[in-house]
């Protein structure tokens, strides 16, 4: 969210599981919710999205995720990772094969982090470069 509504406060981030669409996510939690049955709470759930604010998103983003989630759908990743390609903000992308949403293998972990460091590493240092 920090990123879709302030990309001009912050030079990269990381985002772990994600969720980028909350009128997606709560069909998950709450069988029976239907965004068409209340425009309302809809447009609640939306304006507290990412997803509705991602045409403001300028920062470079590493996205982490199990292909495995089931609390946090592995297709929020897909979705946001398309919507920042179609506007050209530099993306990059880990994706844990087998993994649910608290990463079972110590190896996820080591990469997850691993990733993370060097990413900021990598973009913090280009910004940098830039400003000098």
């Amino acid at each position: 969210m920090a990123l879709a509504r302030s990309s001009d406060l912050f030079a990269a981030g990381v985002d772990i599981h994600g969720i980028y669409n909350w009128n997606e996510e709560l069909k998950h939690w709450f069988k029976s919710y239907d965004p068409n049955a209340n425009s309302a709470l809809a447009r609640v759930a939306w304006e507290s999205s990412p997803m509705a604010s991602v045409q403001n998103w300028r920062s470079p983003v590493l996205l982490i995720h199990g292909d495995d989630d089931t609390n946090a759908p592995f297709s929020q990743t897909v979705e946001l990772a398309d919507a920042l390609r179609k506007q050209g903000v530099h993306h990059e992308e880990l994706i844990l094969p087998d993994e649910i949403h608290v990463f079972l293998l110590y190896r996820s972990w080591l990469a997850v982090y691993t990733c993370a460091a060097n990413f900021f590493d990598q973009q913090l240092r280009s910004n940098e470069t830039q400003r000098q």
